[in-house]
């Protein structure tokens, strides 16, 4: 073959894969839920605030100009109209007039950012971090924030993926990027291993002490960890994603109950004097770090961009609470 022939060959693939970028480009644009037709919502016109008591805060789901952007309704009329900011995040958390946004940064290569930010959404402080956003929650003061990102490519995790849960002190302006060197004890032993992965932080009120999920050895235990002496201990098996209710004495947690696909975690309650469970009353499978709307109450995402809410004890029946939404919160949240 003659060096011009292929040099003209060359420049046709070139021309043949830019197009071709160009299409997928112009399809991943056209159809982004950010500019599909939108869905019928009543929009309220007022400012969305943090801290207003009475009001649910959440993702926006619904397809359309506010898709992804932080909304608010009111839970005396949870159906009704909405209040929208212009804050895009996949993750939100809100308590004592603060927010927490764990977004993905628009840039030619789109990367993980966490934002702290006061209850106007204004930006108090700036984290980029790695991997897929997963979990985000505030301390019930707002002053600690910890999230929770998958990642790939560990040495030990090579054929799937691993975690990275980072907490920030926005008080003592204290970062901890990834908390798995945290010293270990499971079972009262020192536990050292590379296949360790934390995930699901939820503070005390006093915020001495967190809880959280650990895998490791194919397992999962619930956590509870001194936050300023830096030690955890493992205090229970089959607890994922744990929420403390407001009282701090009882987890909401995503218990493994089938192997199975469709519906492999129900929640449930532990009581952490007595360490007795019980299960709410949603049958549905749910993968949320569900939250705390008060003292008897949770509310949580389901497949489908909806929240819903259901008693904390176990009684009554589940019920839908906001359709289009996901990652709920609000000022008595936990």
């Amino acid at each position: 073959m003659s060096t011009r022939l292929r040099m003209l060959l060359a420049a046709l693939a070139a021309v043949v894969l830019g197009s071709a970028a160009i299409l997928y480009t112009m399809h991943a644009r056209a159809t982004a839920p950010d500019r599909q037709p939108g869905v019928n919502l009543a929009v309220d016109p007022a400012p969305l605030r943090l801290g207003e008591p009475g009001r649910l805060v959440f993702r926006n789901t619904a397809p359309g100009p506010h898709f992804g952007v932080i909304a608010s309704v009111s839970l005396a009329d949870p159906g009704g109209p909405r209040r929208v900011s212009q804050l895009r995040c996949e993750r939100f958390s809100t308590a004592a007039g603060r927010g927490l946004c764990v977004a993905v940064e628009p840039a030619p290569t789109p990367r993980a950012v966490v934002l702290l930010l006061d209850d106007q959404l204004r930006e108090l402080k700036r984290i980029q971090i790695i991997g897929t956003i997963s979990r985000a929650r505030l301390s019930a003061d707002g002053e600690i924030a910890a999230w929770t990102t998958f990642v790939t490519g560990d040495a030990y995790n090579s054929a799937s993926f691993s975690t990275r849960t980072g907490i920030y002190n926005h008080r003592e302006d204290r970062l901890q990027t990834n908390i798995e060197e945290i010293p270990l004890h499971l079972g009262g032993q020192l536990h050292m291993a590379e296949d360790v992965n934390f995930w699901g932080v939820s503070f005390t009120p006093d915020n001495e002490t967190f809880y959280a999920t650990v895998s490791t050895g194919g397992r999962t235990h619930l956590v509870r960890a001194a936050y300023q002496d830096w030690q955890a201990e493992t205090l229970r098996e089959n607890v994922e994603c744990p929420s403390l209710s407001p009282d701090g004495k009882r987890i909401a947690f995503k218990k493994r109950i089938a192997s199975d696909g469709a519906r492999p975690w129900r929640i449930h309650v532990l009581d952490l004097a007595t360490m007795t469970e019980t299960a709410i009353a949603e049958p549905a499978g749910i993968d949320d770090q569900v939250a705390w709307l008060d003292e008897k109450t949770l509310v949580y995402g389901l497949p489908g961009e909806e929240v819903w809410t259901a008693a904390a004890d176990g009684s009554g029946t589940s019920r839908k609470l906001v359709s289009w939404a996901s990652s709920p919160s609000g000022p008595g949240t936990r």
